[in-house]
């Protein structure tokens, strides 16, 4: 992928560093593979508040991805690489043998006019899906399942992937993206290759404005509050604030989050940090 960087005609593209889109074929979506997306500002069933920091934003469709990839044996062939305002990875319309049109998302390489397939019989190649069992040690792989046929869970945002590290009886042992070692059902599938749009964390937006683009609105300081309101909030001018916590009172660095004795504890063979549970 290319990033572009902008010239600083206004203040708000002194810094910002956009995607150059080399990669998308085209900017009109599939129709029948799109669905409204009502925007709720933050609102919930009651028109009252319940999420800060929402509101506004451009108008969007929802592009129907498949995470499954359930469409066995049946050869498609890449039509287009496509935009999506719903995730940070690009996606790619296929076209199958059949005549259904379906989007995925789009591997890094992935060209018009390639063959993907799906399936317990497919060739460990980039764009297709298939069981890990199947797959060859040191494959790069991504939109994992967690469970069979419930479709692909991890690694599914731009640039990332995990690597199949080893098979066991029932087990396929997977690095994540986090670094973590951890085990997966050996039965369960997922796509060859890594998520396109890799660049995506090296963009600057240049401008607050652009957030609002996206529907987040500025985020308010919790030491900027009042006591009532957030707990490193009040005091005389610039206050530290005590321990960065969360407005509900949860430490914000150093304390573990993770529940403990959770049934995927026994799958996790070490943490990001090399350390186990």
């Amino acid at each position: 992928m290319a990033l572009k960087k902008y010239k600083p005609m206004t203040a708000g593209t002194r810094w910002k560093i956009g995607n150059a889109y080399a990669e998308l074929t085209t900017d009109t979506p599939e129709k029948s593979l799109l669905e409204p997306i009502k925007k709720s500002g933050g609102r919930n069933v009651q028109g009252r508040r319940s999420m800060r920091y929402i509101g506004g934003g451009h108008k969007q469709h929802y592009r129907i991805i498949d995470f499954k990839r359930d469409k066995h044996d049946i050869p498609a062939t890449v039509k287009s690489i496509e935009y999506d305002p719903n995730r940070s990875a690009f996606i790619a319309l296929l076209n199958y043998a059949d005549g259904e049109k379906r989007y995925i998302l789009a591997p890094q390489g992935l060209q018009v006019g390639a063959t993907v397939t799906s399936g317990p019989n497919a060739a460990p190649e980039v764009g297709n899906a298939l069981v890990l069992k199947n797959m060859p040690l040191g494959t790069v792989v991504h939109n994992i399942e967690l469970q069979p046929g419930r479709g692909g869970a991890i690694a599914r945002s731009a640039g990332t992937y995990a690597q199949l590290s080893n098979k066991e009886e029932k087990y396929a042992v997977l690095k994540m993206p986090s670094g973590e070692l951890r085990k997966v059902l050996i039965t369960c599938a997922a796509t060859v290759g890594t998520v396109s749009n890799s660049d995506h964390a090296l963009q600057s937006i240049g401008k607050a404005g652009a957030n609002r683009w996206r529907g987040i609105k500025p985020r308010n300081r919790g030491v900027a509050m009042n006591p009532v309101d957030h707990p490193m909030g009040g005091g005389e001018g610039k206050s530290s604030g005590g321990h960065p916590r969360s407005r509900t009172g949860k430490y914000a660095k150093g304390l573990k989050t993770r529940k403990s004795h959770k049934s995927s504890d026994k799958l996790i063979i070490s943490r990001k940090n090399g350390k186990k549970l």
